[in-house]
């Protein structure tokens, strides 16, 4: 099974259509690419998937860049021998990058009063007697009673993360949900069901603001948050993923997008055309294109295109989307206090990466993703890795180190250097 394992190394590197507009950005984003810059985007990008093999000693499928400026809108794809091509609407699973659509449901929902990102989770819905979070005692998980809906999307809840983390709670070496999987690969995940193992087994980083650590299960309270605001709204049972396709991506939305938030088990193929990942171990290569995504609900069960994420990451950050410049600021800037050694500090759903912009990054069995936009220079840039190289942890970090280099690489193609 795939899920053996594979975890224990994103423990040490937790993650973080195309239409033309109006005005200049459509003239911009819709004229005919210039074939000059077409051909140093992708000489670059080709030396990075290059320069990748020979680090590996191995062939790497591909390797994939959408970006888009005031110059126009480019996409190349570097396809190794053992690569399959890619285009800028071919499906993939994108995984953490869901995190920033979460956080933005959970800011238009403040936007409209639904919700109050300084609430403790144990408060009532704005307008109603109905706590955000359930009070039955499986919901009694240690520091409930102190953590806000902004704590969790800033990863300073506190909160065990049971799909990665094996430091407090394992079986066999495995995470929770591996185990599960390994006992069924159809099971049914639910964040009722997490909450209540780390209810069972008071599980805990340590009480809010006061430690930070990446927290998928924190992100899958916020789904249930999203899903329990939106049903009293509706007034009849809805799911995260009913809020996200009929708020923020679905053909009603402001900016209508082709992705989908996967949160039946059975679920599992991704529509075509579309990519299959690929897991490099130490004694064997799998190929993947099928998953369980209902363990991932709200914190990286999302799939799409190149262009759907351009398109959103481009349009969210302008200020364009659901979200008004003043609460897309607010995403950008409200850093939790606590900073993990190294590392990033999340603010909103959303990381500053040096060189490229706002965004976030993924990564699932077999895919490696990044989304970006940089407003200084009004640059969005979309990179796909497919390939994961678990021989060793640093082989792996390698691999993830390539978005923002494939990034930085395609930016310079255009004229936009950066470090």
């Amino acid at each position: 099974m795939r899920h053996l394992k594979i975890l224990l190394f994103m423990k040490t590197f937790p993650l973080f259509f195309l239409s033309c507009w109006m005005g200049l950005q459509t003239m911009a984003s819709c004229s005919k690419p210039d074939p000059s810059i077409q051909s140093k985007l992708n000489a670059a990008i080709q030396e990075e998937r290059l320069s990748l093999e020979k680090s590996l000693g191995v062939p790497v499928p591909s390797i994939s860049v959408l970006i888009e400026s005031p110059k126009g809108r480019y996409f190349t794809s570097s396809a190794g021998k053992n690569g399959k091509p890619v285009t800028a609407t071919t499906t993939f699973r994108f995984a953490s990058n869901t995190k920033n659509f979460t956080a933005t449901a959970i800011l238009n929902m403040q936007q409209d009063g639904w919700l109050n990102i300084e609430d403790k989770i144990t408060a009532v819905i704005p307008g109603s007697a109905l706590p955000y979070v359930p009070l039955d005692a499986n919901w009694d998980f240690p520091h409930k009673n102190e953590i806000t809906i902004k704590q969790l999307l800033q990863h300073n809840a506190g909160v065990y993360d049971l799909t990665n983390d094996t430091s407090q709670y394992q079986v066999n070496g495995d995470t929770y949900l591996e185990h599960s999987m390994n006992l069924n690969p159809d099971h049914q995940f639910t964040t009722s069901e997490y909450v209540s193992v780390l209810t069972q087994h008071h599980l805990t980083y340590g009480s809010p603001n006061t430690v930070y650590h990446y927290s998928n299960t924190g992100y899958s309270i916020l789904g249930a948050i999203i899903a329990r605001i939106y049903s009293y709204h509706s007034g009849k049972a809805k799911t995260y993923a009913d809020y996200m396709h009929e708020k923020i991506t679905g053909t009603s939305a402001k900016v209508p997008l082709g992705v989908r938030f996967i949160e039946n088990a059975t679920d599992q193929q991704l529509p075509a055309p579309y990519i299959t990942g690929m897991i490099r171990f130490p004694d064997h290569t799998e190929i993947t294109d099928k998953e369980n995504a209902s363990g991932h609900v709200a914190e990286g069960n999302g799939t799409g295109t190149m262009a759907d994420l351009n398109q959103y990451i481009r349009s969210l950050m302008q200020g364009r989307n659901v979200l008004k410049p003043e609460t897309v600021a607010l995403m950008q800037n409200s850093e939790g206090p606590a900073k993990p050694p190294g590392g990033n500090r999340y603010a909103l759903g959303c990381s500053y990466v040096g060189g490229l912009g706002y965004g976030h990054n993924g990564a699932t069995v077999g895919y490696l993703s990044m989304m970006v936009y940089d407003p200084a220079a009004n640059v969005s840039v979309v990179v796909l890795l497919p390939y994961w190289d678990l021989g060793s942890p640093d082989r792996f970090a390698q691999c993830l180190n390539t978005l923002a280099r494939a990034g930085l690489a395609a930016r310079r193609a255009l004229g936009y250097p950066g470090k």
